[in-house]
C-alpha cells in the first residue's frame, strides 16, 4: 500500500509562496532524488499548472534542471481538479469520485505518492488520508501568503528533523 506524503517547501511563518524563495543548490539536489524515488504525485490544479514549468526544457536551464524536470517528466502525475479538461505529460486527470480514486490509488501502488496543493491536501487530510507531513522549511519570514495547512491543523507528531542545504531544515511529521 501506497502512503500520501505532503511535503512543500515553507516559509518559517508556515508559508508556502513558491515564488517567494528558491532551494541552494544542495537542496535542490535533494529535491531532484526525491522526485526521482517517488511513486509517483498527486496534485491539485494550481499546483499542477505551476509544475507544467518543468514539461518543456527551457533556454539556460544548467544541469540540475534538466535532470529535475527529466524526472518530473517520468513520474506518473494524478490531477485532481474539476475544471481542467486534460492532463499532460505522463498525467491522468482526477474530476469526480475524488475520494474513491484517492482510496484506490492507494490499494493499488507500493511506495511513496506525493501530495502537492495545500487544498488538495487538506482535503486528503479531513478524509484521513495523508499519512506524513514534511515542512523543508526556509530561513525566510513572510507574513502572509498561502499557509501550508489550508484548514484546520490536525493533531501531529513529530517523527523526524534534519538540516537541508545551507539553512533549510526538514520537519517531519505523522497523524497522531
Amino acid at each position: 500500500m501506497a502512503k500520501f506524503v505532503f511535503g512543500m517547501n515553507v516559509s518559517l511563518d508556515g508559508y508556502v509562496e513558491h515564488d517567494k524563495f528558491a532551494p541552494d543548490p544542495t537542496l535542490f539536489r535533494h529535491w531532484i532524488e526525491r522526485v526521482d524515488s517517488l511513486t509517483g504525485s498527486v496534485y491539485g490544479r494550481v499546483m499542477y499548472e505551476i509544475m507544467q514549468y518543468w514539461d518543456e526544457d527551457k533556454a539556460g536551464w544548467g544541469p540540475e534542471e534538466h535532470d529535475f524536470a527529466a524526472a518530473w517528466r517520468r513520474q506518473p502525475k494524478w490531477v485532481v481538479s474539476r475544471t481542467l479538461k486534460s492532463a499532460g505529460l505522463n498525467a491522468t486527470l482526477v474530476s469526480d469520485k475524488v475520494e474513491a480514486a484517492m482510496r484506490d490509488l492507494k490499494a493499488n501502488h507500493d511506495g511513496e505518492i506525493d501530495v502537492s496543493g495545500t487544498v488538495l491536501a487538506q482535503s486528503l487530510t479531513d478524509l484521513g488520508l495523508i499519512d506524513k507531513y514534511r515542512l523543508d522549511c526556509h530561513p525566510v519570514v513572510l507574513g502572509q501568503g498561502k499557509p501550508f495547512l489550508a484548514g484546520p491543523q490536525p493533531s501531529l507528531q513529530l517523527t523526524a528533523s534534519e538540516r537541508l542545504g545551507e539553512g533549510a531544515f526538514r520537519l517531519s511529521y505523522v497523524p497522531a
